[in-house]
């Protein structure tokens, strides 16, 4: 409003004259207000620094800027939108082909070909295997000669039994209690015992998987970082030790966070070993 108005138009001479200073001083209050609050913000920026936040984000303005458009039929006509095929990336399981009723059919029909329809869904069913190991026994070696299961199949549950309830309860945050009721569900007998077993017992392979990420992790910086954090476990106070560099993340609970905890992290968790020689006396 202000740019618009023109102090000439007033008449009066005296009126004019404190018009025009008025408006000059709102300019120049206007201007230090702006460089007061540049200050300020730079201010507040350098104190989050120090305080090791970050500051005021950089916002930069858009490089493309959309064109003007300079008639009503330019603003009609959209540009084409290709959009990508989700369904090309779906793997196909099976093809049923769908037939039709011929009898309605009129007498001159021809046939044109197929109009694919792709459907999505998931099949949850069980799968008991019974094996049947070969059994011969030499009465020279009085010894019983009996088959081996395949490698991935020991105790009562399959490969895939397994690997669900270790998914569903540390990955997918399920508890034992839905899971059981869910693989039920599907129709599979296991007990709550049974279950928890497979969550607590026979994890040997991961602990070995662990160690040895560490291991090679330990291998792939000059450097590493460690940090802990307080953790509840069974009603008691520990530590949470994380150990990472850009390459890799490990954790390793142990009770408390002194020197002979930090070398257990370091040994994946393992008690060290110590060598008693000069250097250690």
């Amino acid at each position: 409003m202000l740019e618009e108005f023109d102090p000439a138009t007033i008449e009066d001479e005296r009126l004019r004259q404190v018009v025009i200073s008025l408006m000059n001083l709102v300019e120049q209050l206007s201007a230090k207000v702006a460089q007061q609050a540049e200050e300020i913000q730079r201010l507040r920026d350098e104190n989050h620094r120090l305080k090791g936040e970050q500051g005021k984000p950089k916002i930069l303005p858009n490089a493309n800027v959309t064109p003007s458009l300079s008639s009503e039929k330019e603003r009609r006509v959209s540009k084409a939108h290709h959009k990508r095929n989700k369904q090309a990336q779906i793997k196909i399981d099976r093809v049923e082909i769908m037939e039709v009723h011929k009898q309605p059919l009129p007498a001159d029909v021809q046939f044109k070909g197929y109009e694919d329809v792709i459907v999505q869904d998931v099949v949850f069913q069980t799968e008991t295997i019974q094996f049947r190991k070969e059994k011969y026994y030499s009465p020279g070696q009085k010894r019983t000669y009996l088959a081996d299961l395949p490698a991935s199949y020991h105790g009562q549950f399959g490969p895939n039994v397994r690997a669900w309830v270790l998914t569903l309860y540390y990955a997918d945050g399920m508890s034992e209690p839905k899971i059981l009721d869910f693989l039920q569900t599907v129709g599979l007998s296991m007990s709550a015992g049974q279950l928890s077993d497979l969550l607590i017992k026979g994890q040997e392979p991961f602990h070995a998987e662990r160690a040895a990420v560490v291991k090679a992790g330990l291998t792939s910086s000059p450097w590493q970082h460690l940090d802990s954090t307080g953790t509840r476990v069974n009603g008691q106070n520990e530590q949470c030790h994380i150990l990472c560099n850009p390459l890799y993340t490990a954790y390793c609970t142990l009770p408390g966070k002194d020197r002979m905890s930090l070398l257990r992290v370091l040994q994946a968790g393992v008690d060290p070993v110590f060598e008693v020689n000069t250097l250690a006396w």
